[in-house]
């Protein structure tokens, strides 16, 4: 019996059946904990430090459609990798129609054109899940793996001018047959990383946690009963799907307009526009990212799941952060691309580092209904990857990833955090002990960047600095960032935060800051030190008025210089390191001259990189 056929019936059986609240929410949570359970197994199962210290991965719950039910609190990107892959299996799109599925199956895939993945390192794995004989759902995760071939190692440099340098491409296959492994597909992904034995744990635990999903649901059923199930999840798409709606009837009528700006993608090019237009109307909302650039040279290109995943997420965040995480609202959401731009470009133009454009859509989208509820949305954040790689030779060959955090912009009514992931990441640091304990690096440095935060009445929150010393034969280094040159905003007179760089054998004769933050194959040298800043997030209101006993345990606390406090702040500290007083008036007159922020949405070449 096909899926359409399973999901009409189930309409059908449930349409005039009606759940209490209570039991609702007692099998929502349920399906939530189920996701989070197996997102436990595969981060306990899997061998790379990406994953099991670092939980780059994600794990969800879809209905028989291919609704998203329930994600666990993991990375709003990866919400879009699932989705793809299960719409294609669950009919939602076209194109795989007469895909074979029985129980015991589990599908892969990472292809952005094909398979419904955003880029090559993440591969999703999808476990149809069979009640009575019938589908009732699916059991999806995905994790980003360390290594899946590609020009460099760790296949996610940001400098790939196409997606056949970023790696092997998987199409939606199946890696177990009716329980059993594969071992043609399994054989033919190992034999394109670099590190087929870590490929092999993780692809595995992967495996046997979208199996566990599966089992845990079947569960649920059998405990419940299939019809109060399936219409206590109709009851919390409905309930996620009326959620929106009444948010975005708090925003005024009208169209909103933003456009922010991604670093160039080469050398001497302009930076690219991420322009966008949302439209309120009563209930419904409607984004247009009419204007945005051109389809990107490198690997900052955004495919159209990536971009769903973004906007579901900056709209969540923006509107009413209690809508539940599952799809009830998506359909709801009107979104234009243009094809051949860099949100919806054309195979097989590269997206290895498709995050950063990303970010890049969640500050336009925030930009744009800040103008419809001011006092409502957060300056900008430090909103760039930082991702970093070093490979190379140590007891073996080892490929170390890590995605570095930043500030979080400073809040209408309280400051940023220091030193957080934002938006669509949400990936741990690896510990200075897990790093060391595996790799031929030792950390010298990692602490917070003084003076990093854009001041204001809030100050942003800072930047991270971490300084990589190479101890083996030498090491690679590639990586992708943003704001590298054009830093975070401020908010309503708050400064801009700073930009983030990467600099090699900082202090020294030699010293060199590299250009711009999409790079590979940068030789390092044994005793060599990398250092990576991430930017710092912008800050709110104007910094004369923020409490100068607030300003003071800034500066006890390292977070801003002697400098900043009377040069920025306009304060004035006693001998004993109390407040003594305000600067003087002309001072201060001078100070609130300069603190009226530039907007980035106009004129970006006006808004140039602070002094770090």
């Amino acid at each position: 019996m096909s899926t359409d056929t399973v999901a009409a019936q189930a309409a059908h059986s449930n349409q005039n059946l009606t759940v209490d609240p209570i039991t609702v929410q007692v099998i929502g949570n349920a399906m939530l904990s189920i996701a989070e359970e197996v997102g436990s197994v595969l981060r306990r199962a899997s061998y790379s430090t990406n994953i099991k210290e670092r939980s780059d991965c994600s794990t969800a719950l879809f209905d028989a459609e291919g609704r998203l039910i329930a994600q666990a609190e993991h990375i709003p990107i990866h919400m879009g990798s699932m989705a793809g892959a299960v719409g294609r299996l669950s009919g939602g799109i076209p194109g795989y129609e007469n895909v074979s599925i029985t129980p015991g199956d589990v599908f892969i895939t990472n292809d952005p054109y094909a398979g419904g993945g955003t880029h090559l390192p993440d591969i999703t794995m999808v476990a149809p899940v069979f009640y009575q004989g019938e589908i009732i759902g699916y059991s999806a995760n995905i994790a980003h793996h360390s290594d899946v071939g590609g020009h460099v190692a760790g296949s996610n440099s940001g400098d790939s001018t196409t997606l056949f340098m970023e790696g092997l491409r998987i199409p939606l296959v199946k890696i177990t047959h009716q329980g059993e492994v594969v071992k043609d597909v399994l054989d033919f992904v190992l034999l394109n990383s670099r590190l087929p034995e870590e490929r092999y744990g993780d692809l595995l635990a992967q495996q046997s946690s979208a199996a566990l999903g599966g089992t845990r649901l079947v569960e649920l059923y059998e405990k419940y009963g299939a019809e109060t199930v399936e219409a206590s999840s109709k009851a919390l798409l409905d309930y996620a799907e009326r959620r929106l709606r009444l948010a975005v009837e708090d925003v005024p009528d009208g169209s909103y307009s933003y456009t922010d700006w991604l670093d160039p993608d080469g050398i001497g090019k302009e930076p690219i526009p991420i322009s966008v237009t949302i439209t309120v109307d009563g209930g419904h909302i409607a984004l247009d990212f009419e204007g945005t650039g051109r389809e990107a040279d490198v690997a900052v290109n955004v495919v159209r799941s990536a971009l769903e995943a973004t906007v579901f997420y900056a709209l969540k965040a923006g509107l009413d952060p209690e809508i539940p995480a599952n799809g009830g609202f998506f359909d709801s959401v009107e979104i234009t691309a243009p094809e051949g731009t860099i949100l919806n470009p054309r195979s097989p133009a590269p997206v290895a580092a498709r995050t950063d454009a990303c970010q890049r859509v969640v500050d336009a989208i925030f930009g744009a209904l800040a103008k419809a509820a001011p006092h409502r949305i957060p300056a900008g954040s430090h909103s760039s990857i930082t991702y970093v790689n070093f490979s190379g030779i140590g007891d073996s060959f080892y490929v170390y990833p890590e995605v570095i955090a930043g500030g979080s912009g400073a809040r209408p009514e309280a400051d940023g955090l220091d030193a957080v992931q934002v938006h669509i990441t949400n990936s741990s640091n690896l510990p200075i002990e897990a790093l060391e304990a595996e790799y031929p690096l030792r950390v010298e440095a990692y602490e917070l960047v003084p003076d990093s935060g854009g001041a204001g009445t809030y100050r942003g929150g800072l930047a991270i600095r971490r300084d990589i010393r190479i101890l083996g034969e030498g090491a690679e280094f590639s990586a992708h960032a943003d704001r590298q040159t054009s830093p975070p905003e401020g908010y309503a007179g708050g400064q801009d935060g700073t930009p983030g760089r990467f600099t090699v054998r900082p202090g020294t004769d030699t010293e060199q800051v590299l250009p711009g933050g999409r790079v590979s194959g940068v030789a390092l040298h044994s005793g060599d030190i990398m250092r990576v800043q991430s930017p710092g997030a912008g800050g709110y209101g104007l910094p004369l008025n923020r409490d100068p006993e607030a300003v003071r345990l800034d500066l006890a606390d390292g977070k801003i210089t002697a400098d900043a406090l009377k040069e920025t702040y306009g304060v004035v500290l006693s001998a004993d390191g109390t407040v003594d007083g305000p600067a003087t008036a002309a001072a201060r007159e001078a100070l609130r001259a300069r603190s009226h922020s530039t907007d980035r949405s106009t004129a970006p070449k006006q808004r140039m990189r602070r002094k770090q």
